[in-house]
């Protein structure tokens, strides 16, 4: 395969630092907003939880891949930590300590509050062990003694004993002994595979007490005939940056499996403690981890509370299960049936159908699959697939579809980073049913979401086509908001096809009717319409651009968007996370807005939309406006032919635009606001859908209702007779 590289310049005019916000920077203010969430009593009580648990599961995350990659460039002595802020390695570390101290101070204060007077009215009690009855207590020691003390294996640290290597982001158990005068230091790694917390009940009263607090109380059943001076849990957080280097690399899937161990022992990145249990902590207290860790001062964060609140997830789906009135009310999503089983492939070729998911049923997108694996009519399958669920129906199928006879290709993306595990054992799992699978494109990453059905319909074959914005996972696609395009378009397949054995075979880059495929050709198809866009509307002065995305970081793209903004074209930007972009500059992005949205599902569709001067054009893609789309992965950006999913889609985008409950609008400062409303005039943008979905399938159930009180009485009968 060739690559083409995009060769337009930047301009030059916007090379200002002030002009842009530093993409790690912006991302902590993206998880401040999701923090921010906890917040909102609109949101019930479990879901503010929630909030506070996905802070941190972002921050991890974070940590071990982008502070990760500039603690890398820290250490290499690299001058300039990226080109858009100017910003050296040195620098950017330093804010983004300060920045997550923020945003952990604010988790916290979140925190506290939550479980001292919010969970206690639901008779769940955070409580430390030395709050316990008698009762309790015996409680809590039986289960310790029965289920904890076997697995725990105390390390202690001499010059016989070096600092151990301890897994990632896993709790740990610091503990300074004494003994005849001379002191002792020992750490007690808690087993993964151990219940975070326990829930003892011996007076009517449900307390939960972290294991790492029982092990604590009870560390003289470890160390006996040692004075305990003082325990502290703490994690480390390590690096999970590691370039793939796939160069004469004979079995990738070998390369994957030893870039998977590698992760497990990465350099340390950040160290976590719990300063609970000890008076007046301070830096003496963790002086031998940190000088162990070679961790300096700026990622060493104390925290007044239990670390990892991850564990909130399963707490809050467990008192759901009592009180589910404080989670999110349940929705199901619309589903035509019309749009599943045979009549599928009749329904595509009546018109495309378009999915906006979680408000419509993804079940469809299985369907297609599942469908096409036993219809006798398909020849072959050929799909994408970058995260899947664990039990994924669409493997299911594919199996299914390779043991018919069908010819099925799979390109599954090995380096979909913290998926490869799971990718690598569906790669295999296809392999073994007669899949042929590909295991992505060589030095990038296939992000692209797209399934191709090839069927034989009397002397033709027709191709049926689904592109998407996310990902094929049943399980996220209830909670991430994704778009979808099903079509029996010709040209659109014939696309398909070649987009296909570009990605299986050798062949140069092909010439695509509809489809803009990255490396390169999705920003130069973006600069292009923002070109035509700043030409119309120098002659018309009706230049408008709505685009939806997850982050925006690519300085080709922004410069260009700066360039529109000079030229009057009025820009709206739907921006979930990062943000590059710096609205309102006098001069150069007065004419950009900028609004995140984040509330009940993750705003994860991709949508760019031109005025065109009233001839509108609305394109899907998986990409975000970010370099590593652009340039690193094989991205799709697909057009909607359809007028009346145009209109749709510009829907959805005015409802996000409109929002005031969810939204907050970046200002040039770098703050983020709520926007300002009148009284009654509250909107929320996701509500508002799942309302309209409800009102769908109630229009859904009315027609059937009218259908069926037009056929004749007799017939009824019949068809009931016919059934049974």
């Amino acid at each position: 395969m060739s690559i083409k590289q995009n060769t337009k310049i930047s301009n030059n005019q916007f090379e200002n630092p002030e002009y842009y916000f530093n993409r790690e920077l912006s991302w902590l203010d993206f998880n401040y907003r999701v923090i921010d969430e906890a917040y909102d009593p609109n949101n019930p009580l479990l879901e503010q939880l929630n909030f506070l648990a996905i802070g941190t599961s972002n921050a991890d995350e974070f940590f071990m891949v982008r502070v990760a990659g500039v603690v890398d460039q820290y250490l290499a002595d690299i001058e300039i930590s990226e080109n858009k802020t100017q910003m050296t390695p040195d620098e950017l570390l330093e804010q983004i300590s300060l920045n997550h101290h923020r945003n952990t101070t604010y988790q916290y204060r979140r925190y506290h509050s939550l479980v001292n007077s919010k969970l206690p009215s639901l008779n769940y009690h955070m409580s430390m062990v030395d709050d316990l009855t008698p009762d309790e207590l015996l409680q809590a020691k039986a289960y310790y003694h029965q289920l904890v003390l076997p697995t725990l294996s105390p390390l202690g640290i001499d010059a016989y004993r070096p600092f151990p290597m301890l897994k990632n982001n896993a709790i740990n158990i610091f503990v300074q002994l004494s003994k005849d005068g001379e002191e002792h230091s020992a750490i007690v790694p808690i087993p993964t595979l151990l219940d975070r917390y326990i829930i003892v009940d011996a007076n009517g009263k449900n307390r939960i007490i972290f294991i790492e607090d029982l092990i604590i109380q009870e560390l003289s059943t470890l160390f006996e005939g040692y004075e305990i001076q003082y325990a502290f849990p703490f994690r480390i957080t390590r690096s999970a940056d590691f370039d793939i280097k796939e160069d004469n690399a004979s079995d990738l899937i070998n390369l994957i499996e030893d870039y998977i161990k590698k992760r497990r022992t990465g350099i340390a990145i950040r160290l976590e403690i719990d300063t609970r249990f000890v008076p007046d902590f301070n830096k003496k207290h963790y002086k031998l981890i940190a000088k162990s860790l070679e961790l300096n001062k700026r990622s060493i964060h104390l925290i007044d509370g239990p670390i990892d609140l991850t564990f909130l997830f399963g707490l809050a789906d467990k008192i759901g299960e009592t009180y589910p009135e404080h989670r999110y009310p349940d929705f199901n999503a619309y589903l035509n049936p019309e749009h599943t089983g045979e009549s599928l492939f009749e329904s595509i070729k009546q018109g495309d159908l378009f999915f906006n998911h979680p408000y419509d049923s993804f079940k469809p997108v299985v369907s297609l699959v599942e469908e096409a694996a036993t219809d006798p009519n398909t020849i072959a399958i050929k799909q994408t697939l970058y995260r899947v669920s664990k039990h994924s129906p669409i493997i299911q199928a594919l199996k299914t579809a390779a043991e018919n006879g069908k010819e099925v290709t799979v390109l599954v993306e090995l380096k979909a980073r913290f998926d490869e595990e799971n990718n690598v054992f569906w790669a295999k799992e296809l392999e073994e049913a007669g899949c042929h699978v590909i295991y992505g494109v060589s030095d990038l990453k296939t992000h692209s979401k797209i399934t191709m059905i090839v069927r034989r319909e009397g002397n033709a074959i027709r191709r049926y086509v689904h592109l998407g914005t996310g990902n094929y996972n049943d399980k996220t696609a209830k909670t991430y908001t994704d778009m979808g395009l099903m079509t029996a378009d010709i040209a659109m397949g014939e696309d398909a096809a070649k987009f296909f054995n570009f990605i299986s075979g050798y062949t140069e880059l092909p010439e695509y009717t509809h489809l803009h495929v990255s490396p390169f050709a999705i920003r130069d198809s973006l600069i292009d319409y923002i070109d035509e866009e700043i030409e119309l509307h120098k002659q018309h002065g009706d230049g408008r651009i709505v685009a939806k995305m997850n982050s925006l970081t690519d300085k080709p793209l922004i410069q260009k968007l700066y360039e529109a903004s000079q030229a009057g074209v009025r820009i709206d930007l739907i921006v979930r996370g990062i943000c590059c972009l710096k609205p309102g500059i006098p001069g150069i992005s007065e004419n950009i807005h900028v609004r995140s949205i984040v509330g009940r599902f993750l705003e994860h569709s991709r949508i760019y939309a031109f005025n065109n001067h009233g001839d509108s054009r609305i394109f899907l893609s998986s990409a975000d406006m970010m370099t590593r789309n652009m340039t690193k992965r094989v991205e799709i950006e697909f057009p909607i032919l359809d007028e009346k999913i145009e209109t749709e889609i510009a829907h959805v985008l005015e409802l996000q635009l409109e929002d005031n409950l969810k939204a907050r609008e970046l200002q040039v400062t770098g703050d983020y606001t709520r926007p300002e409303r009148q009284e009654g005039e509250a909107l929320n943008s996701q509500e508002q859908q799942m309302i309209e979905a409800n009102q769908r399938k109630n229009n859904l159930i009315e027609e059937k209702k009218q259908i069926q009180k037009s056929i004749p009485w007799f017939d009824r009968i019949w068809r009931r007779f016919r059934k049974n």
